[in-house]
């Protein structure tokens, strides 16, 4: 009887996972738009939790609308499970809720971007030690770390951030993330990918999965 239970229960976890890796459609304006989750990561949406919606909403501006928010595919395992997740990387997709039914061309999308990435200041010279760098910054805000791409239809860049400690005398933590603008049927998405900062590996992921999602969102507007 344990292992039948536990058959049961792998076989409802497994249910969802397939559905939530399946490419979904929104509509924005007069433009329809294909979303897909990053490799190896599933939308959450159809799980309608409060918790995960406003964790995704916590990550981006209130004036945003979250189309996204993407966790692993072992977390949401563990979710639906009722165990603790991880969370270490994870992924939002927002738009601007005043500008849904504007359309963009690319030089309304420049302005755009050209504002966006002044606002974030000066990213350090290259071969900089980005831990260095955080522990030089404020606790808590993001800081510029590098320009990853910049296009006439995507800009992406690489910032992090350190956390606040909790306990005196703790070895400091930090966090990456990529943003990125991308233009997609005249609607200007923001893309969010977030990891724990342990090493540079974690770089080497969050700029490699950053660009194959990317190209992924691309081509299923194509």
């Amino acid at each position: 009887m344990a292992a039948v239970r536990h058959l049961l229960a792998a076989l409802v976890c497994a249910l969802p996972l397939q559905a939530a890796a399946d490419p979904f459609a929104i509509q924005l304006g007069d433009a329809r738009i294909a979303l897909d989750a990053p490799p190896g990561y599933a939308d959450t949406s159809f799980t309608g939790s409060p918790r995960l919606q406003e964790h995704a909403e916590s990550l981006t501006s209130a004036s945003n609308r979250v189309l996204l928010f993407a966790i692993s595919d072992a977390d949401l395992r563990k979710f639906m499970g009722g165990d603790q997740m991880e969370l270490k990387r994870y992924a939002v997709i927002a738009t601007p809720k005043n500008a849904e039914r504007d359309s963009l061309g690319t030089a309304a999308f420049a302005r755009l971007t050209e504002n966006s990435l002044r606002e974030l200041g000066t990213a350090p010279p290259k071969g900089t030690n980005y831990s260095r760098h955080l522990d030089s910054q404020p606790a808590g805000r993001a800081a510029l770390l590098a320009e990853l791409t910049k296009t006439s239809t995507v800009v992406s860049v690489l910032q992090g951030t350190r956390l606040p400690s909790q306990k005196r005398n703790e070895p400091p933590s930090y966090v990456v993330s990529t943003t990125t603008l991308l233009l997609v049927r005249g609607k200007a998405l923001n893309l969010a990918v977030f990891s724990a900062y342990e090493t540079d590996l974690d770089l080497d992921w969050i700029s490699d999965v950053t660009q194959r999602w990317v190209e992924d969102l691309k081509r299923l507007n194509r």
